[in-house]
């Protein structure tokens, strides 16, 4: 039996060849002619690969060819052309190629002149495979016109894209690797591989089919306890993914890189030897940004300014970490547009840490240190104005701040906000106290005689003061999180301080909501209590009545109905069963009633968790409240500085004695009560 799976894959196949690198001649009109080479690229038998469990063979007759004229390189870099070929077929079970050396490079002249030495070249075969399939053991598979026996996999499908010459390959027993590139610079080869650049080595038997080492023993798991190799189809989706990465980053690379060439063709050597570098380490993309961002510096007042297709925007590398740090996706698409989420998302795929990011800026301002060691030098750079650099939209205190603020307001919207719904809001401009009046009274409209003039309303002898006050906290990202690159302390400490943020809100406002002992009050016809207060339809005829019984100063009715029924946890769930249903039955009632419910949807139920907890002054499980629209007859108020009624975050002067980020986060607002009128308590109990 077989498994088989369609996905895409890249991978580098280095292959036993023989090479004859033909010194230039001339023909017979003189003229100089082409070094040639041919090659055996592959003799289709199994090859030892990393990354896989057991050897692979590349079915030839799924190979496509896409043109007879290829690329042909050195060591897979783009920067370091050979030539081109002018034939690749496919010939008793080989591949093999033809073609010259036709490209003027320094990685040219040293493979003829070493072949012409005798230096045995080999080839690396640069290939898209389509199709990947396990042969499970002691099942039999015919390959290129040979049997093998499994374990073993088969590359069905595949796709030539280029040849490049290699210094080290197989031995001359048609031995081979396939090499599936590691995408993370950072991430250390598993055990079982070996680096890039040397060879696995494969015993052939007399039929071509590779030794499996320990025929009976199944593969062991890979070594970060990810995936076990013992189960195929897993383990070709991880090497798949790996492939995948590594296409992706090669492609993002070269990229970049004509990019940056088009616009700045003077940085064309020191770009490609820098390419190559990255792209046979391994570096991300994010790591070769910086490096040309470098470059780039290194070339000031030769090149003239960074274009501005270079120019990176700092809402890009703001939405980077928010993403990176886990905000929600409603909060992100509320606050970034779609092409900043997008572009974030492209230019940093695999993430953005608070150590790249500070680098990403001490970079621009031309540092050349080595990062987390050196991080007071690391913090002095990246503090410093980048408009100069060429960057655009971009302060790295600003950015710091913008991005401690959405986590900061993901957690002060994360704490209940039932205050929001029976306040008022205000904005004041300073932290004076300020006065407002009650909305009751002396506006009344008199009849104005024939030419008589209006008469002025006076705003009445009731006044209500508010004042804001200023709540706030210090944290740091120390050189710990720094050097541990740990994002968190950019979004879980100002997530938390929002929490805290709001948890101070309410404890300011539900603390004067509930010291109402004289506000709620029989004098001012708005409290009542006994057994006949308990939450129930009665209850809610007798508090309603009391409401719409209020008059304003004048004697006049208020013409307000209340619209908000406030209790406790315990009462919701009765709260909302009253205001949704329409009948009331009491089966063990023998009187005739009626059983339309007179309250259903008049109120809108709203609880909150303050209202019973005993640390409150008359705090109660039992007690409830009606209240008027907040924006008709508010009872209590809020007012928030410059109308900022979320918390702020700002980056404060980084403390380089301490080595670290120091910010701040604090609150503006003030709570007071205000017309009683606007509701009415009812105790619940006796």
């Amino acid at each position: 039996m077989t498994q088989k799976t369609d996905v895409p894959d890249i991978l580098a196949i280095d292959c036993e060849v023989a090479i004859e690198a033909a010194a230039a001649a001339s023909d017979d009109s003189g003229e100089s002619t082409l070094p040639r080479f041919s090659m055996v690229a592959y003799t289709g038998g199994p090859i030892r690969t990393l990354g896989f469990a057991y050897p692979v063979v590349v079915n030839l007759d799924g190979m496509k060819i896409p043109a007879q004229r290829r690329p042909v390189r050195f060591q897979h870099s783009a920067f370091e052309g050979v030539g081109h070929t002018e034939r690749i077929a496919v010939e008793e079970g080989q591949l093999v190629a033809d073609g010259v050396v036709s490209r003027d490079t320094a990685a040219a002249q040293e493979i003829v002149a070493s072949g012409k030495k005798g230096f045995p070249w080999q080839a690396s075969i640069g290939a898209s495979v389509d199709e990947l399939e396990f042969i499970k053991r002691d099942v039999a598979v015919t390959v290129n016109g040979r049997k093998f026996n499994g374990p073993i996999y088969v590359a069905h499908k595949t796709t030539l894209n280029e040849i490049s010459f290699v210094d080290l390959g197989a031995d001359q027993q048609t031995q081979a690797r396939i090499a599936a590139q590691h995408h993370k610079e950072t991430q250390a080869m598993p055990d079982h591989t070996t680096p890039r650049g040397t060879d696995t080595d494969v015993a052939a038997s007399d039929n071509g089919q590779a030794h499996d080492p320990a025929p009976n023993t199944p593969p062991s798991p890979q070594r970060n306890g990810a995936i076990a190799a013992s189960d195929p189809a897993a383990e070709i989706d991880q090497i798949t993914a790996r492939a995948r990465a590594e296409s992706d980053r090669r492609q993002r690379i070269q990229a970049m890189t004509a990019e940056v060439l088009a616009q700045r063709p003077e940085l064309a050597d020191d770009l490609g030897r820098l390419a190559h570098a990255a792209l046979e380490a391994g570096w991300k993309p994010d790591k070769y940004q910086l490096e040309v961002m470098r470059l780039g510096r290194s070339y000031e007042g030769v090149g003239g300014p960074r274009p501005q297709s270079e120019r990176i925007e700092g809402s890009i590398i703001e939405a980077a970490l928010c993403i990176a740090g886990g905000l929600e996706t409603q909060a992100l698409e509320a606050q970034f547009n779609e092409r900043t989420l997008d572009a974030a998302s492209r230019e940093y795929r695999h993430g953005l840490g608070l150590c790249e990011t500070l680098l990403i800026f001490a970079q621009a301002n031309g540092y050349r240190g080595f990062g987390r060691s050196d991080l007071k030098g690391l913090l002095q750079f990246a503090f410093t104005d980048v408009q100069a650099a060429g960057f655009s939209t971009m302060s790295l205190p600003g950015i710091l701040s913008n991005v401690a603020n959405k986590f900061l307001r993901a957690g002060f919207e994360a704490v209940e906000s039932s205050w929001r719904d029976i306040a008022a809001l205000r904005s004041v401009r300073d932290f004076k106290q300020v006065s407002s009046y009650s909305l009751t009274g002396g506006f009344v409209y008199e009849e104005i005689a024939p030419g008589g003039e209006l008469k002025h309303a006076t705003v009445g002898e009731t006044a209500y003061t508010n004042q804001a006050k200023t709540y706030g906290r210090m944290f740091g990202i120390d050189r710990r999180d720094l050097i541990n690159d740990d994002l968190d302390a950019l979004t879980a400490v100002p997530r938390r301080l929002g929490r805290g943020g709001a948890l101070k809100l309410n404890d300011v406002f539900w603390a004067e909501f509930l010291n109402n002992a004289a506000f709620f009050v029989a004098g001012n016809n708005n409290y009542a209590d006994g057994a006949g207060t308990a939450l129930g339809i009665d209850a809610l005829t007798q508090a309603e009545t009391m409401f719409l019984d209020q008059t304003d100063p004048d004697g006049h009715p208020l013409a307000v109905a209340p619209v908000i029924l406030l209790v406790p946890n315990g009462l919701y769930v009765p709260a909302t069963q009253i205001m949704n249903s329409t009948e009331l039955r009491d089966p063990s009632s023998t009187k005739k009633t009626p059983v339309a419910n007179p309250h259903a949807g008049k109120f809108r139920p709203v609880r909150s968790s303050y209202l019973s907890n005993p640390k409150y002054t008359d705090a109660s499980s039992l007690a409830w409240y009606i209240l008027a629209d907040p924006a008709d007859m508010p009872v209590i108020e809020v007012a928030f500085l410059n109308g900022q009624q979320q918390p702020t975050v700002e980056s404060a002067d980084a403390d380089f004695n301490n080595l670290g980020i120091q910010m701040r986060g604090y609150h503006d607002f003030g709570v007071a009560k205000q017309e009683p009128r606007g509701g009415v308590k009812m105790k619940g109990e006796a």
